[in-house]
């Protein structure tokens, strides 16, 4: 008989950091999807896509012995903007989310989070990933390529960028903030980074996979974003 499996189903924003987790770790047993990051733009869609995965997830066996495919399940987002509703989908199916109202207090912690926020709430908050995708996933996925004008329509309450830096990879981190640079320059607001790295991200995940095996080398089952689900 295996040892126990972890369905890690994340936001794709999400899918490198989660796969270093796992990775430093070395755990085994663990899989992890995807779904498009770009329901960020559309917070009412995530229940659904989610609770379509996870109706597969749990209907799925694995051998012959009938046994579910995945012995716990982690759903990698916060609430995202869905208003209670995600909690209710990961009830439904004994899952577990991860913690806090947005991605950024997570990464943050709550108590910078809250000061970040406190300090100027009208702050755009940027990931690694946000800030290397910023055209593609937020100026395009609002229409602002094709509609310039609507900038402010959509930013125009915001006083500044804050950058939440996770990688301690020179080059990576170099690469990524002067993508930051590039979305506040776009959107006319000043930047403030604020590295965090991956410690409030780990946590979450540490928890749901004890019990896991390790091994010393080898990395973590990963399928491309969106696999398996519908956008």
């Amino acid at each position: 008989m295996t040892g126990p499996r972890l369905l890690i189903l994340a936001c794709g924003a999400l899918t490198r950091e989660l796969a270093a987790i796992v990775k430093l770790n070395r755990l085994t047993g663990v899989t992890i999807e995807s779904l498009p990051a770009s329901l960020h733009n559309r917070p009412n869609r995530i229940p659904g896509a989610v609770r379509k995965r996870l109706e597969r997830a749990c209907a799925t066996a694995d051998g012959d012995d009938g046994r579910p495919a995945y012995d716990r399940i982690l759903v990698g987002y916060a609430d995202c903007g869905t208003g209670g509703d995600l909690d209710r989908v990961c009830a439904e199916f004994g899952a577990t989310r991860l913690p806090g109202v947005h991605c950024y207090e997570f990464f943050a912690g709550v108590e910078r989070f809250a000061d970040l926020s406190e300090a100027e709430p009208g702050t755009l908050y940027l990931t690694d990933y946000l800030a290397r995708h910023f055209d593609r996933n937020m100026w395009a996925g609002l229409g602002l390529d094709d509609h310039p004008e609507l900038r402010d329509s959509y930013f125009g309450n915001y006083r500044r960028v804050v950058l939440l830096s996770q990688s301690d990879d020179p080059a990576q981190r170099a690469l990524v903030a002067e993508r930051a640079e590039r979305a506040a320059r776009r959107l006319g607001l000043p930047l403030e980074i604020v590295h965090t790295g991956y410690d409030g991200l780990a946590g979450p995940v540490s928890e749901a996979a004890v019990g896991l095996p390790t091994r010393s080398a080898g990395r973590a089952s990963r399928r491309p974003a969106g696999a398996l689900v519908d956008a």
